[in-house]
């Protein structure tokens, strides 16, 4: 089974909130999730960015590969150089 860990999408049309889910690779974007991290809100001024480091280091350990997308958000919280 492929893990990934990646952006689920809530929030209101053209007012987007993300959820940083680990996930199966094959299910789809806003679907079944096997845990839940943290969260990103882009509409703040700074960005607000909540990541649960230690699961994240642990998924990651596991074999978990991360979109580019949350990479650059593990980079910008200092969870992964």
């Amino acid at each position: 089974m492929a893990v990934k860990i990646r952006l689920k999408r809530m929030g209101a049309h053209k007012k987007p909130f993300y959820r940083v889910v680990v996930a199966d690779s094959r299910s789809p974007r806003d679907g079944k999730f096997i845990e839940e991290i943290g969260y990103y809100n882009p509409l703040t001024d700074p960005a607000d960015v909540k990541i649960d480091g230690e699961k994240a280091k642990k998924w990651i350990s596991n074999g978990a590969q991360p979109t580019d997308t949350v990479k650059s958000l593990f980079k910008k919280s200092g969870i992964i150089e």
